[in-house]
Parts: C-alpha cells; structure tokens; sequence
C-alpha cells in the first residue's frame, strides 16, 4: 500500500489556480535525498538489464506502464507526498492509469511538440484525469522543461498532425495543427523533488536538453476511477487510494518483482488493448514505442 508520510495536501488556493490554468507548479514534494536514491536504483535498473533478455527494449518498459514490471515506478507513484497532492484535484479515489520514466539525455536533440494527452488516450474531454510530473533532475528551460499554455484546458481537443520524427519523443510524434507563439507559454521549471500537474486538454510541450545533465521525469497519470471509458473498451489501472471498485476498470496490484514473468504477461495484455485505442488511425509505424 501507498507509505505514509507527512501531508502534502493542497490549499484552496492551489486547487483553485489548478482549475483556472490548466497545471500547477512548483510544488515541492520530495526530498533531494530520496530522488537521488531512485535515480540511483533507476540507473542500476539501466545498467543491469539493457541487454538482460527482456522481450522487449527497456526502454519501451521505461516508457509504457513502467509501475506494472517495475517495483521502482510503483513505489514512486504511491509515494503518499504524491497522492496528497493529486487527492486535492481528483478527490479520495485515486486510481494509477499509467507510470512512464521520461528521459533526454544530456545534449541531445529530443523534443516533445506541442500537444494535448487526451488526444489519443480514448477516455474523452474530461476532468477525471490528470499527469503529475515529478522531476528526478532539475527540469530547467536549458534541460528541456515542459512550457504549459495557460487556461487551454478549457477548449475541447484539437486535431493533431502525427509524424513520428525519431526525435519526438511521443508515441506519434503527434502534434497539434495550431501555432504556439512563444509569449502563450509558461514554463513548468522544477527542482529536482519538485513536481507540475497538468489537465488532460491541457497544451503543453518540451524542447531539447542543452545542459551536461540527464533531465530524468517520472512522468504519472492518475485518474478517477469514476470515469468511464467510452464503448466500454477494456482498461486497466492500479488502486491507489479510496473506493476504486466501480467496475470501470480492470483492477490490477502492484508488481510482484522486476520484470517478474507473470507481470510481463499482463504488461502485453495491457499494452495490446491500450495500443488499439491510442494507435487508432496511425499510418505507418503503428507501434506504441518500439
């Protein structure tokens, strides 16, 4: 179960500029000390099992679902600074959607375009679903933080262009049909400990790292277990806190082990029926990370 720690809970105030923008950061969260133990056990992660046997590239298990084959991203996720924070928008049942390890190495090219997430995700204009980004290295304008466009949350979802540009580090590569001038954007800079929510509609994009440092986010999507998935299509996400037995999901616990077999199997179970939704439409390279 999520640990128990000190309160993190949002006052009035931060709850209500939430709704007005669209996200809400900084928000400190974490200790330095306990994200550099993380970071550690994640780069342990990355130097044992790169070349380990796994069916598939680690890096594909870093990016889609991470808490469902690694204890570490579980153990994040349910941290209760964390759940403090997202039962301040979403209510006291929480349930986890997806957990996903997003790094640029240092000085590199990668970027992710402008885009909103509910653009793919199946569930539809709603509320009920929200990231918490949690930096494990200082996301800086230098490191490639994301930049928010405020109060966009509030229009419905815009179409997307898809271009799956091996330096677009979404699924896609998508990216939406509208120009973003630099002056609508605001940036979402963390320390490291520090973490942003962000609504589902909400605009939002990051550029390149520049500086000599990994930009490493833990990159968390919790929603209410309240919303229910047009068409009844299958999904599935992790209780977190409250009541999340509402027969809108497939209720699944946290992983036995790292990369333990029987997690693996329900990770492709997962992935196969998120992909049907997510990669609906896409010409060409129609995998969700490779």
């Amino acid at each position: 179960m999520p640990n128990a720690q000190t309160s993190h809970r949002l006052s009035d105030a931060q709850i209500q500029s939430y709704w007005e923008d669209g996200f809400l950061c900084p928000i400190p969260a974490i200790s330095a000390q306990q994200c550099a133990d993380w970071r550690a056990q994640l780069e342990a992660i990355e130097g044992d099992w790169l070349d380990n046997g796994l069916p598939r590239a680690l890096n594909v298990y870093k990016r889609v679902n991470a808490h469902i084959v690694m204890p570490l991203a579980y153990e994040i996720a349910a941290h209760s600074a964390i759940l403090d924070v997202v039962e301040g928008i979403l209510g006291p049942d929480v349930l986890l959607y997806s957990t996903e390890f997003l790094i640029k190495e240092p000085r590199t090219k990668h970027v992710v375009t402008m885009h909103q997430d509910l653009a793919y995700w199946g569930l539809g204009e709603i509320d009920g679903i929200l990231t918490a980004w949690l930096a494990l290295s200082p996301a800086t304008p230098q490191s490639g933080c994301m930049d928010f466009v405020k109060g966009s949350h509030k229009s419905p979802i815009i179409p997307h262009e898809d271009s799956f540009d091996e330096l677009n580090l979404l699924s896609r590569g998508q990216e939406i049909k509208v120009d973003v001038a630099q002056e609508d954007k605001s940036s979402g800079a963390l320390a490291t400990g520090e973490i942003s929510l962000h609504h589902g509609l909400m605009i939002h994009g990051s550029g390149a790292n520049t500086s000599d440092d990994r930009r490493i986010g833990v990159v968390m999507r919790f929603l209410s277990p309240h919303v229910k998935k047009p068409n009844n299509a299958p999904d599935y996400g992790v209780p977190m806190r409250g009541n999340c037995d509402t027969g809108n999901f497939t209720l699944c616990d946290a992983p036995k082990g790292l990369f333990h077999p029987e997690d693996l199997l329900l990770y492709e179970e997962i992935r196969t029926e998120q992909a049907k939704v997510m990669m609906a439409g896409a010409e060409g390279k129609a995998e969700m990370y490779r």
